[in-house]
């Protein structure tokens, strides 16, 4: 059962507050999945922003045939994926994220300076390590194993067989596993 389906179809009827809360159910991982595919803090935002007020608008064309959150995924994928085609149309270079002294996940409870540096290292690393993947392979991983969706919605999402999201994720892994060893030898 989608938690969710209260609160789009009070949405779609014109409650703002529970899209409101739609969006604070939702933005800090959108924010943190986006960041994930572009690679930058600033885009991220505004993947997400996008992102949100694209479901926004299409609120009445949300059927149910999926969870809200799988089709609020595929909406931030389409517009990662235009923000990054039009990134490389600039020729833009991509500038490392800086390290903010946060690993991103804000429950996290506070550690020694050490911990939080090797924290810090490890969450840099995979981000670079997730960068260097081919697009179609950084999605179907941080779907998966970052925003936990599973098989079945990842395939629908990216409208491709459940046997491709497999091999992509299969894929991914390996490259993530063999990019994360080099770097912690280095």
């Amino acid at each position: 059962m989608d938690a969710d389906l209260e609160l789009v179809g009070k949405a779609r009827d014109g409650d703002m507050e529970a899209f409101e809360a739609l969006v604070q159910r939702h933005q800090h991982r959108l924010v943190h999945f986006a960041r994930l595919m572009v690679s930058n803090p600033a885009d991220a935002e505004d993947v997400a922003q996008e992102t949100l007020l694209r479901a926004y608008r299409a609120l009445g064309q949300f059927r149910g045939q999926s969870a809200f959150r799988t089709w609020l995924y595929q909406i931030a994928t389409n517009v990662a994926r235009t923000h990054l085609a039009k990134r490389r149309d600039r020729h833009e270079v991509q500038e490392p994220e800086g390290a903010e002294g946060t690993t991103g996940d804000p429950g996290r409870e506070r550690a020694s300076g050490e911990d939080v540096e090797q924290r810090v290292i490890a969450h840099d690393q995979l981000r670079r390590a997730l960068a260097d993947l081919p697009g179609d392979w950084r999605e179907a991983v941080v779907l998966r194993d970052i925003e936990g969706l599973d098989y079945k919605e990842i395939a629908a999402l990216l409208g491709i067989p459940m046997g491709t999201v497999e091999s992509r994720i299969f894929r991914g892994r390996q490259r993530l596993k063999a990019t994360l060893k080099g770097a912690t030898h280095d």
